[in-house]
C-alpha cells in the first residue's frame, strides 16, 4: 500500500516537472490553435453577443481566441489585424467596419498561411476571403417591408400614405441588401401611388446612413419633418436598424408623435436590441428583425473546425456574394420578424433573452 503511494507520488511529480519544463500536458494536447475575431465596435449590444458566443464556442472545440473590437475606426481595425496575423493566429474572423479597406491586410495574412472568414459583412475586393457566415440579409428587408406592408393595410387597398425610407452605411455591403429586398416588396406601392415619399429621397445614395449613426437618422429625420410634414403626417419610416430606428423615434416624438391625437407611424427594425422591444411593447417602434447570433456564431466555428481539419465547410449559397473579385461560398441563416403578438416565443423562450431584461 505503501508503496503504491510512493509510486503515484512520483508520477504526480513527474506530471508537475514536465509541466514546468515546457512539456505538452494533456491539456496543452487539447489546444487547437489561436483564432483572432475582429468585431467592429461595442456600440451595438449585438456584436458584443457575436463576440462573447464566438469565444465560447471556439472555447468548446478547444482553440484559443484573440477577440478585439475597433471603436468603429478603419485604421484601428487594421492594425488590430495585423497585430493578429503577428501573433500567430490560425484564421481571422472579421466583421469589416468598412469591407473595402482590407485588401492589403488580408494579402499579408494569405501569405502567411491564415484563412479567412468575412463574419456577418461581406469583405469587398479580395481574393482572400475564403468563406462568409452571415444571414439572408435580403429577407431582413423582405421582412421589414412586409412589416410596413402589414401596418399600413397595403395589400388590402388602403392609402394613399406617406413614407420616408432610411438606409444602412453605405460602406457596409448588407445595408445595399437590406435596402433591395424591402424595395422589392414596397417600389410596387410606391409606383402605383398607394405609397408617396414625400421628399422623393430613395436609392443608398440619398439614404444611407454612415456608421449606422442612430444620431445621424435622427438629424435627418428632423429635417425631413420640418420640410416636408408641416402638415402632412408621416405614416411609416423604413428603418433598416434598431440603433436609427430609436433616433428616428425620438425626433417623431419631438413634434408630437405618439399620442392619441397623432399615434405613431409604422417604423421598422433589425437586431431586436433591448431598447426597441421595449419600445415595440410601448406601442411605440413597430417591429424588429431578429437574428439569432448564437446560431451564427456556431455556423462561423464549425467553419473554422472544418477548414482546419482540411475538410470542405458546409455552405448554402455560392452565388449571390459577389465581393468584386470572386462569389464567396457562403451560409446563411433565417432572419425571423418579431412585434408585440410573437416577441415573448421568439426572444425569451429560446433563451436569447431573460423576460426580466424586457419588462
Amino acid at each position: 500500500m505503501k508503496r503504491n503511494f510512493l509510486q503515484s507520488a512520483l508520477a504526480l511529480a513527474a506530471l508537475a516537472i514536465a509541466g514546468a519544463a515546457g512539456l505538452p500536458s494533456l491539456a496543452q494536447a487539447q489546444d487547437k490553435g489561436l483564432i483572432a475575431i475582429s468585431m467592429p465596435t461595442k456600440s451595438s449590444a449585438r456584436w458584443i453577443a457575436d463576440g462573447s458566443n464566438m469565444v465560447k464556442y471556439f472555447k468548446e472545440k478547444g482553440y484559443k481566441t484573440d477577440l478585439q473590437y475597433a471603436d468603429d475606426d478603419i485604421p484601428n481595425q487594421l492594425a488590430q489585424i495585423e497585430n493578429m496575423v503577428t501573433k500567430g493566429s490560425k484564421v481571422l474572423v472579421i466583421a469589416a467596419i468598412d469591407g473595402t479597406t482590407l485588401s492589403d491586410v488580408l494579402q499579408k495574412a494569405a501569405d502567411k498561411g491564415v484563412k479567412i472568414i468575412a463574419y456577418d459583412r461581406l469583405i469587398k475586393g479580395s481574393k482572400n476571403v475564403d468563406y462568409y457566415a452571415t444571414f439572408d440579409n435580403f429577407q431582413v428587408g423582405v421582412l421589414q417591408a412586409q412589416s410596413i406592408e402589414a401596418g399600413l393595410g397595403l395589400k388590402s387597398g388602403k392609402g394613399p400614405f406617406n413614407i420616408e425610407l432610411f438606409g444602412g452605411s453605405p460602406d457596409d455591403n448588407n445595408a445595399f441588401f437590406f435596402y433591395n429586398g424591402a424595395l422589392s416588396v414596397l417600389k410596387p406601392y410606391i409606383d402605383s401611388g398607394k405609397l408617396v415619399v414625400r421628399s422623393k429621397q430613395m436609392g443608398m445614395d440619398k439614404v444611407g446612413t454612415l456608421r449606422w449613426d442612430g444620431a445621424v437618422a435622427q438629424a435627418r429625420m428632423d429635417n425631413l419633418l420640418s420640410a416636408y410634414y408641416g402638415k402632412e403626417r408621416v405614416d411609416a419610416v423604413l428603418s433598416p436598424y434598431d440603433g436609427l430606428s430609436i433616433g428616428i423615434l425620438s425626433s417623431l416624438k419631438g413634434v408630437g408623435y405618439g399620442t392619441p391625437q397623432q399615434p405613431m407611424p409604422v417604423v421598422s427594425g433589425q437586431d431586436a436590441e433591448v431598447p426597441s422591444v421595449k419600445s415595440i411593447l410601448r406601442k411605440e417602434q413597430t417591429s424588429t428583425v431578429f437574428k439569432d447570433t448564437r446560431e451564427l456564431a456556431k455556423v462561423t466555428v464549425a467553419m473554422v473546425d472544418a477548414m482546419l481539419a482540411g475538410k470542405t465547410p458546409e455552405v448554402n449559397d455560392t452565388k449571390t456574394y459577389n465581393n468584386g473579385v470572386k462569389v464567396v461560398p457562403s451560409y446563411l441563416l433565417k432572419p425571423v420578424s418579431v412585434d408585440a403578438s410573437n416577441w415573448k416565443p421568439v426572444l425569451v423562450d429560446s433563451g436569447y433573452y431573460k423576460e426580466s431584461q424586457i419588462k
